[in-house]
């Protein structure tokens, strides 16, 4: 009776060894696995996952909605704007791989809202907005700040400083917004600048949608853009996650097509123009004006320090002009120019009037929408 008497509490105690056991591991797993957040994959429309850095060394981030504030206009307002960090998507290859492999191909971008570029989703007002009958405004007062207001007008600007932020202008001028020589700080971000086709002052044409003839750098970030012939005009600036399409052939006065281009410059500035991570369209056809998606012209001087980086591009004669024999300073890297208007991206090619002996110049990157790499030729 005593011998079995231990076997059944020896028995017992094995028992609840194997249990206390049990749970440990249990615990232990609980701890290290359990709490732990699944990977988010990345989304089939993104060329790199929110948050990361690509193969192009830039980080990205995902959209964010900014603040949900109400429709107001502060006409004496002081301090900065927060904006929104840039959508992400800017084209990147894929990431290397080891010595002696084969490098990957390319990957094809279908469309540039589906490749992470700007489009009408991503650009624009981002709240509700109070409908002013402004007519052609002239803006006079430093540090001035326009915050959802729907313009029926366009705005020149004689002051320094001067923001316009989730806004909608509708212009029949000659342009949306205009700041005038001697003036500096002009920020558009997050608006939609469009004009009514027919109505202008050029036989029904309207020309700039933002034109910079102030002696600094302005910003344009985050807008929709529409109908212009010359949509983003100017020499220095900071053009970024822009969406310009749409744009409107018209006749001047004198019955002659103008050119049209969704970023234009001149030439002759004195601060660096960078165009970074936009989607510049032009679909007018080469018979009734089209000109570029970036034209880089040395129409008032010498063109310089410009940079062109990371946009999708699409249509013009030819999609950009690069400047002439005299250019330098121009970086031209990883842009995609689009097939979408013509196989070649413009009508005639992707790019001309590259001087690839300026100083500073730099061709990298580049390629069509469908992954081939695009070359410029050699100058005559």
């Amino acid at each position: 009776m005593a011998v079995r008497h231990r076997r059944k509490v020896l028995g017992s105690w094995l028992l609840a060894a194997v249990l206390l056991a049990a749970a440990m591991a249990l615990f232990r797993a609980d701890r290290t696995g359990s709490g732990e957040p699944a990977a988010v994959p990345c989304p089939d429309s993104a060329l790199e996952c929110p948050g990361t850095t690509g193969a192009s060394g830039r980080r990205t981030a995902g959209p964010t909605a900014g603040p949900a504030a109400g429709p107001s206009a502060s006409p004496a307002a002081s301090g900065t704007e927060s904006t929104s960090p840039p959508t992400p998507g800017a084209p990147s290859a894929t990431p290397s791989k080891g010595a002696g492999e084969a490098p990957p191909a390319t990957t094809a971008c279908a469309s540039p809202g589906a490749c992470g570029f700007p489009d009408e989703r991503s650009t624009g007002p981002r709240t509700a907005l109070e409908r002013h009958d402004t007519g052609n405004l002239s803006v006079r007062t430093d540090g001035t700040v326009i915050r959802g207001w729907d313009i029926r007008g366009s705005l020149d600007v004689y002051a320094n400083d001067v923001t316009v932020i989730d806004s909608r202008i509708t212009s029949a001028n000659w342009w949306g917004i205009n700041l005038r020589p001697g003036f500096s700080g002009l920020r558009v971000l997050h608006t939609t600048i469009t004009a009514v086709p027919g109505e202008g002052p050029d036989n029904g044409g309207v020309n700039y949608a933002v034109s910079n003839m102030g002696g600094s750098s302005i910003e344009v970030g985050w807008c929709d853009v529409s109908v212009f012939g010359n949509a983003l005009s100017m020499g220095q600036g900071d053009l970024h996650d822009n969406y310009v399409h749409d744009i409107v052939a018209f006749r001047n006065q004198g019955g002659e097509w103008q050119h049209t281009d969704a970023v234009i410059s001149g030439g002759g500035n004195k601060g660096r123009l960078t165009v970074r991570h936009n989607t510049l369209l032009n679909s007018v056809r080469v018979d009734q004006g089209a000109t570029a998606a970036v034209g880089l012209f040395a129409d008032t001087g010498v063109v310089s320090s410009v940079v062109v980086d990371g946009n999708w591009l699409a249509g013009g004669a030819y999609t950009l002009y690069g400047g002439g024999p005299g250019a330098t300073g121009i970086q031209v890297t990883d842009n995609v120019f689009s097939t979408q208007y013509h196989p070649a991206a413009g009508a005639y090619g992707p790019v001309t009037a590259w001087n690839a002996g300026g100083a500073g110049n730099v061709w990298r990157g580049n390629r069509t929408s469908d992954g081939r790499p695009v070359v410029p030729d050699p100058a005559p």
